[in-house]
C-alpha cells in the first residue's frame, strides 16, 4: 500500500477526493497544513493519527506546515465546548508550543517541517482587516456549528470572540495558501471555513481531510489526558506496554488501523489470532516507533515478571532517614499516596505490600531496612535505602 492509499484508508471524509487526486497528480510540491492548539501540550497516540499522516505526506515530497495557534489559543478553541474557554496569555501559549513541537518531532521529520505561528499574521491585522474578514461569512453559516447553536438555544453564554474563532483559523489557510489541511473530525467545520475563505480571497480552495478521534483506554470517551485514558508519546516503554495490554479488545483493531502504518492484510492476520498476542504486537509496534527494539524487550520482560508476581530488578529507590515509620507516612514519602487519608484507603483496599506481604494495619510501624520493597498494586514498586 502506497502512502496516499494509507492516508485515504485512515480518513473519515475528504472534501473532495477529486480535488485531492488533481493536486497530487499536478506534480506540484503541495503545502500540507495542520493546526495545533498549544494549550494542551501533552501529546498522546490519539494526536499521532494526524501527525503520522503528515509524515506520510513528507515522505511523498510535500511541504508540511505545522501551524502553532499561539494567537488563537489566547481565545481558546470553542469546538465541542458547552461554555466559553478561559483565555491564555501569549507567554503561556509560547511555552506550551515549545513542548508540543518537541514531542511532535518524534513523528515528523524535523528537517522537513516548517513551523509557523499564526500570531505572525493575525497579530498584525487592523480592526479594518477584521471587519473585512468578518464580512466574508454570514452569521447564519457560523450558527450552523452544533456547539454554537446548542449554546444559543439553551441561553448559555456565547461570546462574540468565539464566533470569530473559525474565521481566524480559516484565515491561517489563506495566509499560507494551503493546498491540503488535515485535522480531527471535531475540526471539520473550522477546516471547511478555511476552504471557503480561500475562494473569497481568490485562492484555489484547500482539500480538507478529517480523521477519526481515537477512543481512549476506557473504550468509551475519546483519548484525553484529563480523562487519564491515554497512551502518551513520552510515556516510558514499560508504560506503553502496560497500557497497550489494557486496550479493550473490541477497539484494538482501531488502534492498529489509526496509530500504526501496518497494512490491512497484516492487521487482519493479527486480529484473527490470539487476542493477548495481538495486544503484545500492538505494544511492540508502538515501542518500535517511538523508542527502540531493546526497550520493547525490556518492557516485555518487566511486564512478565510483574504478572508472575515477581519483583522487578530495575525499580526506583527512595531514601528514608527514620529507623521506623508509620506505614501511612511511608506511603506518602515514597510518593504512592498524596496524604495519610489517601494511604489509609490504599491499605484498606489490600493494595499495599511490603516485601510481597499484604499490609492491612494502618497503625503499623515499619522498620526501615535498606533493600525493603514497598509495592502498590501490580506495577508500582519502590526500594527503600537507609
Amino acid at each position: 500500500m502506497d502512502n496516499l492509499e494509507l492516508i485515504k484508508r485512515k480518513a473519515v471524509q475528504i472534501f473532495s477526493e477529486e480535488d485531492l487526486e488533481k493536486k497530487i497528480k499536478s506534480g506540484k510540491k503541495l503545502v500540507i497544513k495542520l493546526g495545533a492548539d498549544p494549550s494542551r501540550p501533552d501529546l498522546h497516540i490519539g494526536h499521532s493519527v494526524v501527525l503520522r499522516v503528515l509524515r506520510q505526506f513528507q515522505d511523498m515530497g510535500h511541504e508540511v506546515v505545522f501551524v502553532v495557534g499561539d494567537f488563537t489559543a489566547m481565545i481558546g478553541d470553542p469546538s465541542g465546548k458547552s461554555k466559553t474557554r478561559p483565555s491564555l496569555t501569549f507567554e503561556q501559549t509560547k511555552k506550551s508550543a515549545e513542548t508540543y513541537l518537541e514531542q511532535a518531532t518524534k513523528i515528523l521529520d524535523k528537517d522537513k517541517t516548517r513551523i509557523a505561528y499564526n500570531s505572525e499574521w493575525l497579530s498584525k491585522m487592523t480592526f479594518e482587516d477584521v471587519i473585512k474578514l468578518a464580512g466574508k461569512y454570514t452569521v447564519a453559516r457560523i450558527m450552523e456549528r452544533d456547539d454554537f447553536k446548542n449554546r444559543f438555544e439553551n441561553n448559555l453564554p456565547l461570546s462574540m470572540h468565539e464566533l470569530l474563532y473559525p474565521l481566524m483559523q480559516g484565515y491561517d489557510s489563506v495566509a499560507l495558501n494551503a493546498d491540503i489541511e488535515i485535522g480531527g473530525t471535531d475540526q471539520t467545520f473550522n477546516l471547511l471555513v478555511g476552504r471557503e475563505l480561500q475562494r473569497n480571497y481568490d485562492q484555489e480552495p484547500q482539500v480538507v481531510m478529517t480523521f477519526p478521534l481515537l477512543v481512549g483506554l476506557d473504550g468509551k470517551e475519546k483519548m484525553s489526558k484529563s480523562l487519564d485514558n491515554y497512551i502518551g508519546l513520552t510515556d516510558t516503554p514499560f508504560k506503553k506496554f502496560e497500557k497497550s495490554m489494557k486496550i479493550p479488545d473490541e477497539v484494538l483493531r482501531q488502534y492498529f488501523e489509526l496509530a500504526t502504518d501496518l497494512p490491512t492484510e497484516e492487521i487482519d492476520k493479527i486480529m484473527s489470532g490470539d487476542i493477548r498476542d495481538a495486544h503484545v504486537r500492538f505494544a511492540k509496534e508502538l515501542i518500535y516507533m517511538y523508542d527502540s527494539p531493546e526497550d520493547f524487550e525490556s518492557a516485555q520482560n518487566k511486564y512478565k515478571e510483574i504478572a508472575s508476581g515477581e519483583i522487578p530488578e530495575d525499580i526506583p529507590t527512595c531514601k528514608i532517614e527514620e529507623a521506623t515509620i508509620n506505614i501511612c507516612e511511608l506511603l506518602v514519602k515514597v510518593g504512592f499516596a498524596s496524604s495519610k487519608g489517601d494511604a489509609k484507603r490504599m491499605i484498606a483496599g489490600n493494595g499495599v505490600k511490603i516485601n510481597s506481604e499484604v499490609q492491612t494495619d494502618i497503625r503499623a510501624d515499619i522498620e526501615i531496612v535498606s533493600g525493603k520493597v514497598v509495592q502498590f498494586g501490580k506495577n508500582r514498586f519502590v526500594k527503600i535505602e537507609k
